[in-house]
Formats: C-alpha cells, sequence, structure tokens
C-alpha cells in the first residue's frame, strides 16, 4: 500500500480571545472568548474592610493547619508579629461589627473615615455590647 502526501495547506483559525491578568503584577493569561464586561466601582475599598477580610483569611489557614501561626503569617508577609496581632485583633470584635466593616462604603478620595488604629481600643474591650457601644461613638464621629 503507497501512502501519498499533500502539501500541506495553511489552516486558519479564527475567534475571539482576550488577556487577562490573574492578580497584581501576574503574568497576563490568554482567555478564549470576547472580554467579560465588569463595570469598575467609582472609589476604592477602605483598608479596614481589606484587613478585616485578611484577619478571617489568615485565621482559616491557621484552622486549617495551613500556617502554623502569626509568626510565619508575618514572615510571609513581610510584617512584623506586633503588626500581624494588629490585624487578627479585628478577629474580636463583635460579629456584627466585623460585618459592618466588611461591606463599608467605597472610599471616593482622600483618607477614609476609620482606620485600624480606631478599633485597636473597640477590639480590646472583651464585652461586645461595649464594644457596640464604641463602635457607635465612633461612627457618630467619623462618618
Amino acid at each position: 500500500m503507497t501512502h501519498t502526501t499533500t502539501p500541506a495547506t495553511p489552516l486558519k483559525i479564527e475567534c475571539d480571545v482576550h488577556f487577562d491578568r490573574r492578580g497584581r503584577g501576574s503574568r497576563k493569561v490568554l482567555e478564549t472568548g470576547p472580554k467579560p464586561f465588569r463595570p469598575a466601582e467609582p472609589g476604592r475599598v477602605p483598608r479596614v474592610s481589606r484587613l478585616m477580610a485578611l484577619a478571617i483569611r489568615c485565621d482559616g489557614l491557621i484552622r486549617d493547619g495551613v500556617i502554623e501561626n502569626y509568626t510565619e503569617i508575618a514572615r510571609l508577609g513581610h510584617v512584623t508579629r506586633a503588626r500581624v496581632s494588629q490585624i487578627m485583633n479585628l478577629l474580636n470584635l463583635a460579629p456584627d461589627i466585623q460585618e459592618e466593616l466588611l461591606y463599608m462604603s467605597r472610599v471616593e478620595k482622600g483618607r477614609p473615615a476609620i482606620i485600624l488604629a480606631d478599633l485597636q481600643p473597640i477590639a480590646s474591650a472583651p464585652d461586645w455590647r461595649k464594644q457596640r457601644k464604641l463602635w457607635d461613638e465612633l461612627k457618630e464621629v467619623r462618618l
């Protein structure tokens, strides 16, 4: 049986593609299809909201045994253990205060109304009723 070959003909493929980044500073990834439309919300997420989410995430990693302790978090995050403790102290806040922090309105310009230092005395109060009172007072002054 003889096998004949034909000259290769060029193959043409047409489809929509877009390049997308997977996180800050990461490589571009080729995605098929048109780029999804994501309207940009004005402003930025407040730092205390991001820190609250970080504290919850780190707590989950410690509970799951992925990270051993605060020292390891500090080493991985290139911050001091004291800074990690400040951030993780947000977990001592009453659950409803944590939720408010997570869903604070975006900062459109200037500095955010509430910063981490404002929350440290509230988080150090052991009674959630006292925390809620201090939180309400802070919101009256700052928001």
